[in-house]
C-alpha cells in the first residue's frame, strides 16, 4: 500500500486496523444472528412435538402440495376381489407370425424377424422345407389368440398361439401332432385362428357326403385339451373343411365328378356342436366333396383334376342356387382328365402349388392358368408321368 500509493506506514497500519476491526463486527453479528435463528427452530420444533394440532396441520398442507402438484384421475382398480394369475397372464401380448406347412409343420416367429421392405423387393425366406413341402397357412396373430384345429373326424383342437413352439426363421418348426392329442388316422383339415368366441361368428363346415352344418363360434370355447366333437359324422363320412363366417356368405361346394353348387349361407340354420347338419348339395352315385369355398369379389373358381389338367372360371358363372340342389357342372370328368382332386377361390396375384402322388411338386402363378368356362375340360397344369397322379393343391403364400 506504501509503494503503490505514497501512503506512510502509519497511515497503511490504521487503514488494515480499521477494516480487521469492521470485519470481526460483521462475523461476530453474523454468528448472533444464526444462534438467534437455531434458537427460535429449535422453540418452534418443539412446540409442534408438543403439540398433535400442529402436526396434523402440517400433515394436511404437506398433503395438499402433493395433491394440487400430483392429483389426477386415479388409473388404477383397488378392489378387494382374489383373482389367481394363470400363465398367460405373466406372458406379455406380442405380434407374430405363425406359419404352417401342408405337411403339418407349424412354428411361430415373432413379427419384427420380418422387417419392412418397399413394394417388388426380393423378400426373406419364411421357412426351410423340403422339395415337396410348403407354407400353407400364414398368419399374423398376438401370442394372446387361439387357434382351432379341425381333423376329417370331425373332432375340434384348441390351442393358444403361446403354445405354439417358437423356432427360427429358416426352421421347419414342429409337427402339428406333437402339440395335440390326436389319433393316429386323424389329419387336419383346417385351421382357424381366433381371437374372441363371439357368437355373431359362424364355423361353416361341409363333409365327403354333402353334409353342411353352420354353429355360432361361442360353443366352441372350450379348454379341453383331448379336443371336442365339432360335427356329428355318418359311418365312413369325413369333414372336408371349414371356414369362419360372418352368417351371409356365400358357399360353394364342389364334387369329385365335376358338379358344383353355389347358395347363401342364410339358407342354413344354425344348429349346436353334436349336430349332423343338413343336405348342402345331392350327391350321385360314387360321388363325394371334395372343397368348400366361400366367394370373394371378382374371384376365380380354380379346378384342378387328379390327371393334372385345370381351370380358372369366373364365379359370376356359378349362379346361386337353393341348398341340396344337384348343382351345376363344373368341369368335364373323363377319362383324360380323371376326377377333380380339389377347388381353389383364387385372382391373378395367387401362386399355386401342385404336389403328386410321388412327390413331383409344381408351383405356378394363378394368371397363367386360362380362364374358361364351366362346362369344359380345362388345360394342362402339370405333366404326369405313367401312374402318377395330383394329390393335393393348395394357393402358397409368396415369401414377401
Amino acid at each position: 500500500m506504501c509503494e503503490k500509493f505514497g501512503l506512510s506506514e502509519r497511515q497503511a497500519e490504521a487503514i488494515v486496523e480499521m477494516r480487521l476491526k469492521q470485519l470481526t463486527g460483521l462475523e461476530r453479528e453474523k454468528l448472533e444472528q444464526e444462534y438467534k435463528e437455531l434458537v427460535s427452530k429449535i422453540a418452534y420444533l418443539r412446540s409442534i412435538l408438543e403439540s398433535e394440532k400442529k402436526v396434523l396441520d402440517i400433515i394436511k398442507k404437506e398433503l395438499l402440495v402433493i395433491k394440487k402438484k400430483f392429483g389426477d384421475p386415479r388409473r388404477s382398480f383397488i378392489s378387494n376381489e382374489v383373482v389367481a394369475l394363470g400363465t398367460e397372464d405373466l406372458i406379455p401380448e406380442e405380434d407374430v407370425v405363425i406359419t404352417i406347412t401342408n405337411q403339418g409343420y407349424i412354428k411361430r416367429i415373432p413379427l419384427d424377424t420380418y422387417r419392412n421392405q418397399r413394394r417388388g423387393g426380393r423378400g426373406v425366406m419364411a421357412m426351410g422345407t423340403k422339395t415337396e413341402d410348403f407354407v400353407r397357412h400364414l398368419f399374423v396373430t398376438t401370442t394372446h389368440h387361439f387357434f382351432l384345429f379341425f381333423t376329417n373326424q370331425g373332432k375340434v383342437f384348441r390351442l393358444k398361439v403361446h403354445e405354439i413352439p417358437e423356432a427360427g426363421r429358416q426352421a421347419k418348426g414342429t409337427a402339428i401332432v406333437n402339440l395335440l392329442y390326436i389319433g393316429g388316422d386323424e389329419k387336419i383339415t383346417a385351421v382357424i385362428p381366433v381371437k374372441e368366441f363371439d357368437s355373431e361368428q359362424y364355423l361353416f363346415m361341409a363333409t365327403r357326403h354333402g353334409l353342411v352344418k353352420k354353429t355360432s363360434l361361442d360353443q366352441y370355447d372350450t379348454s379341453r385339451r383331448d379336443g371336442i366333437i365339432a360335427i356329428s359324422l355318418n359311418e365312413e363320412d369325413q369333414l372336408v373343411d371349414v371356414k369362419l363366417t360372418s352368417g351371409e356368405e356365400q358357399i360353394v361346394l364342389a364334387t369329385k365328378r365335376g358338379q358344383a353348387i353355389r347358395f347363401p349361407e342364410e339358407q342354413v340354420r344354425p344348429m349346436g356342436r353334436n349336430t349332423r347338419g343338413v343336405r348342402g348339395i345331392s350327391l350321385a352315385a360314387n360321388d363325394e366333396v371334395v372343397g368348400m369355398e366361400t366367394v370373394r369379389p371378382d374371384a376365380y373358381l380354380l379346378t384342378v383334376t387328379a390327371n393334372g389338367f385345370g381351370k380358372r372360371t369366373l364365379l359370376t358363372e356359378y349362379r346361386a342356387q337353393t341348398r341340396g340342389g344337384k348343382g351345376v357342372i363344373n368341369i368335364k370328368v373323363n377319362k383324360r382328365n380323371g376326377h377333380v382332386v380339389a377347388v381353389q377361390v383364387v385372382n391373378g396375384k395367387d401362386e399355386i402349388m401342385m404336389v403328386s402322388a410321388e412327390g413331383i411338386a409344381i408351383r405356378f402363378s394363378a394368371e397363367d392358368i386360362s380362364k374358361i368356362g364351366r362346362a369344359t375340360q380345362g388345360v394342362t397344369l402339370m405333366r404326369l408321368g405313367q401312374g402318377d397322379y395330383v394329390v393335393a393343391v393348395a394357393r402358397v403364400l409368396t415369401d414377401e
